[in-house]
């Protein structure tokens, strides 16, 4: 990522999302892994607002979003990832499979950061969507190791995930000029 507003909405955005995934975390996790969760979450909404306020103060500089179709492209995966996520979540509400909604949202949000990749010429982005990926897949089992709901295990891998970029995009915002 080559521009400084980039990464500082990076921290925004993504701090926002680990933010949220850490709350549904909190939904049923062990007793003594509530503290850790509850100021993961503290850490990432700081994260959040960090990268806002300074986002904003660099809005007038350059964004990948200005080069040809990328907003039109970064609408497309977002306006999709949102879309699917509602109706794999409707279909499982529907089958009584409740249980299975923070997988299915899970696996729609490390997919768009493939996509997303070439929106923002960011390598990095393949790095989380396959992380983010993997805890998916392995996030039952561990939730059957661990006797906690799937969700518990998912907000905290994909909290964590996200929390660790957009702590580093955050970093790396501070260092660039332009």
């Amino acid at each position: 990522m080559k521009y400084k507003r980039d990464q500082m909405m990076y921290a925004a955005i993504l701090g926002w999302f680990s933010f949220c995934w850490f709350g549904w975390a909190q939904a049923d996790p062990r007793a003594d892994w509530r503290i850790w969760i509850a100021l993961a979450d503290g850490i990432a909404l700081l994260v959040s607002f960090a990268g806002g306020i300074l986002s904003f103060r660099n809005w007038h500089k350059a964004s990948a979003l200005d080069k040809n179709s990328s907003w039109k492209w970064y609408l497309i995966f977002l306006i999709s990832e949102f879309v699917l996520a509602l109706i794999g979540a409707i279909f499982l509400i529907s089958k009584n499979q409740i249980n299975y909604i923070s997988l299915w949202i899970s696996f729609v949000v490390a997919i768009h950061f493939f996509g997303l990749k070439f929106v923002f010429r960011d390598y990095s982005l393949f790095v989380l969507g396959g992380i983010m990926l993997f805890m998916t897949i392995i996030a039952h089992p561990l939730a059957n190791y661990f006797n906690v709901d799937q969700s518990a295990i998912i907000g905290i891998a994909n909290g964590f995930c996200l929390l660790v970029f957009a702590l580093i995009g955050l970093r790396l915002g501070l260092r660039k000029n332009k």
